[in-house]
């Protein structure tokens, strides 16, 4: 599963502490008993082919249940621990405040919470459950949406106090814009719903962390495409909307889980209250 999640040899080797010799003889093995290749080999990078998602899909449930034994006999009846994927930036503009709540509900939960990124690929595997952020949700899976969003242009405050104010969608075309990965089409969203198709920044930067976003458009780098609440939460003065015009956002943050993640009592404990806490739509 860690040749899958990571998509090299090399890297699952160390994760493994084994060499990448053995592990690649391992995958060609495996590959030789199923009597098919499971993988598509692109120089250095392996992915999944239809037939190695049909086998992974098959075997995870074995493989969840192998987890939840080894999970029980270590941590014993008194302790539930939940691992949980966040992204960095709805962790602390959205969730910690009120883990003091969960906390006072179920002294008992414990969370290991990893912001290492790509959730959904982790799930049964590292993590049990996942806050991600998406346009859909792999029907396989079971998915809450936790929120729906308007995109924001936002910038620093010295784009609009300055000389030669930001007022015009128009003028995006001297700026750096700043998308995060997991929204890469927020700004061909948005520059279409502002009527200016064709409309090209100077230079688009890729982010994977939403804090660093808010971060750089403060420091002038460029103007982040990001959800009003990324804005509203962030209280930054620094930091100002740029233009009157929102967009619809496709992309929401999802609670995200393997169906039957839902009968462990870690992840159903945390998914009731987290409904409850922060609301959620269908």
């Amino acid at each position: 599963m860690q040749v899958a999640r990571l998509g090299s040899i090399k890297a699952a080797a160390e994760e493994l502490a084994l060499s990448s010799p053995a592990l690649s003889r391992r995958v060609q093995a495996l590959e030789r008993f199923i009597g098919k290749p499971l993988f598509e080999r692109r120089h250095q990078a392996l992915r999944l082919n239809d037939d190695g998602e049909r086998l992974l899909g098959l075997i995870a449930p074995a493989l969840d249940a192998m987890t939840d034994a080894v999970e029980t006999m270590t941590s014993g009846t008194e302790l539930l621990r939940l691992r949980l994927g966040v992204l960095p930036l709805f962790a602390t503009q959205r969730l910690m405040r009120h883990l003091p709540d969960l906390k006072r509900r179920h002294p008992e939960l414990h969370l290991d919470v990893d912001t290492g990124g790509h959730g959904v690929a982790r799930l049964g595997d590292g993590l049990d459950a996942a806050i991600v952020l998406a346009r859909d949700i792999d029907p396989s899976l079971y998915a809450k949406r936790l929120d729906r969003n308007r995109v924001h242009v936002i910038g620093a405050r010295s784009l609009v106090d300055g000389p030669n104010p930001i007022t015009r969608p128009e003028q995006i075309a001297q700026l750096t814009a700043l998308v995060h990965r997991d929204m890469a089409e927020t700004f061909t969203t948005w520059r279409a719903a502002a009527g200016l198709p064709d409309l090209e920044p100077l230079a688009i930067d890729h982010f994977d962390s939403g804090t660093l976003m808010l971060e750089a458009a403060a420091q002038g780098l460029g103007v982040a495409f990001m959800l009003e609440s990324h804005f509203e939460e962030a209280r930054d003065e620094r930091l100002v909307q740029l233009f009157d015009l929102t967009v619809e956002s496709n992309y929401s943050y999802w609670f995200v889980c393997r169906p039957r993640a839902l009968t462990q009592r870690p992840v159903r404990l945390f998914h009731d209250w987290l409904i409850g806490a922060l609301g959620a739509l269908d």
